[in-house]
């Protein structure tokens, strides 16, 4: 059924007011969490994230978004430059996009080997399993667009001066290679939806039940 306005609203705040609670639980009991946003370009990670956040303490509940590796960093081992990102007891870190980036946009524009694709699929299972041995909580999420509402986006970014900055060229290459992305996509889950860190898909054709289902789950 419908959502309004006033329902979602009343929904978010309630569900803010749970973070808050999950903040302070995180601190006293030195909980390590990780929550990893994936997706497609214009899926609503960014939304939902902004609204996790929006009444947390940055010290507890930190957003890691990095950029393009430099030329020293793609020289490193490849999950080298998340680890010191990952969080000490008592605190939640959010990955807007991971090292799952390998198994999306660096497989499906080329700007990784077939050997490092393949070494990624061996060697991030056995990552994350380390990792939840370690004594880190490790929260996936996979936000799920259709064609439709992708490119319905895309074109509001375009006419909406105040997104714009969100429409890469990037993006736009994105929207060419949908097959190769669903592809890239289903792959990726045969190898790393593991028991110790499975994937949640989020359906986020509607954004405003997206980020409800999301936060409600968290």
């Amino acid at each position: 059924k419908e959502l309004t306005p006033k329902a979602y609203s009343s929904e978010l705040f309630r569900l803010q007011v749970e973070l808050v609670k999950l903040q302070e639980w995180i601190k006293f009991k030195k909980m390590k969490v990780v929550v990893i946003f994936e997706g497609r370009d214009a899926a609503g990670k960014g939304g939902v994230i902004k609204r996790i956040t929006e009444c947390l303490n940055p010290r507890v509940c930190r957003v890691v978004a990095l950029g393009t590796p430099t030329e020293r960093e793609k020289t490193q081992w490849y999950f080298q430059r998340y680890v010191p990102h990952l969080p000490a007891a008592g605190e939640m870190v959010l990955f807007d996009r991971s090292w799952y980036n390998r198994a999306g946009v660096e497989r499906v524009m080329g700007f990784c080997t077939e050997e490092e694709y393949r070494e990624f699929l061996r060697s991030c299972p056995e990552f994350e399993r380390m990792i939840v041995r370690a004594g880190i909580i490790l929260v996936k999420y996979w936000f799920s667009v259709s064609d439709e509402e992708q490119e319905k986006r895309f074109q509001d970014r375009l006419t909406d001066p105040t997104k714009r900055w969100k429409l890469s060229p990037m993006d736009l290459e994105s929207r060419a290679r949908w097959v190769e992305y669903s592809m890239a996509k289903d792959e990726m889950f045969a190898h790393t939806d593991i028991r110790q860190a499975p994937w949640h898909v989020v359906e986020s054709d509607d954004k405003r039940r997206a980020r409800l289902n999301c936060i409600s789950h968290l």
